[in-house]
């Protein structure tokens, strides 16, 4: 193929604006070229919390964004991961102290589903009676968060490290902790699929 020719290609395909989701401010994140607007739909975009804000401080957090709707020439997404570096994850760890993590899986008001990773760490070296209430402490917290919160309040919580501070400050007065973090959350599941899922397990258990 000519020079001539992929240039004609690139040229005659249609530059997408792509805007985060309106609770991270409908910021700029980039741009994606299609032929297509339909090709744009489901495409993945990765960036940084520190680049949504200009704040080099916050680029330890990693957040997913995947397109769901098309304008005219700008691509709307929706958020579906945040996720803490393995560096900053890394850097948090001391040795003689414990690590504390869990998995919890919860529904939130308007019926997402998310899987939310919290993690503690402590001062010192806990026994595994105060780690496993550590642990269940974080799981308790994370489930009332979200038995309060609409998705977008749940990820904003996330985010802006306030479900981090409340757990820490329960937490700690079990064991002295150092930390606490939620080093992942992720979209598992929209109103549509979870209501599609109960359906299907009730003709199952009829």
């Amino acid at each position: 193929m000519s020079e001539r020719s992929v240039s004609r290609q690139t040229q005659e395909k249609r530059w997408y604006t792509v805007i985060a989701p309106e609770e991270f401010g409908r910021e700029e994140l980039g741009t994606t070229p299609a032929d297509e607007p339909e090709q744009v739909l489901g495409r993945t975009i990765e960036t940084t919390l520190g680049d949504l804000r200009n704040d080099a401080g916050e680029n330890n957090t990693k957040l997913t964004f995947k397109i769901r709707d098309i304008g005219s020439d700008t691509a709307y997404t929706e958020f579906i991961r945040h996720e803490l570096t393995r560096d900053y994850l890394r850097s948090l760890v001391r040795r003689g102290s414990s690590k504390v993590e869990a998995y919890v899986t919860v529904l939130t008001t308007d019926d997402y589903r998310v899987q939310i990773q919290p993690v503690a760490l402590t001062t010192k070296k806990a026994d595994a009676s105060q780690e496993q209430a550590i642990r269940e402490q974080m799981v308790e917290m994370i489930e009332e968060a979200a038995e309060e919160r609409t998705f977008d309040d749940l990820i904003d919580s996330v985010v802006e490290g306030r479900l981090s501070s409340a757990i820490y400050n329960e937490a700690k007065t079990i064991y002295p902790l150092r930390r606490v973090e939620i080093q992942k959350t992720t979209l598992e599941a929209h109103p549509e699929e979870v209501a599609e899922e109960e359906e299907t397990s009730v003709d199952v258990e009829e």
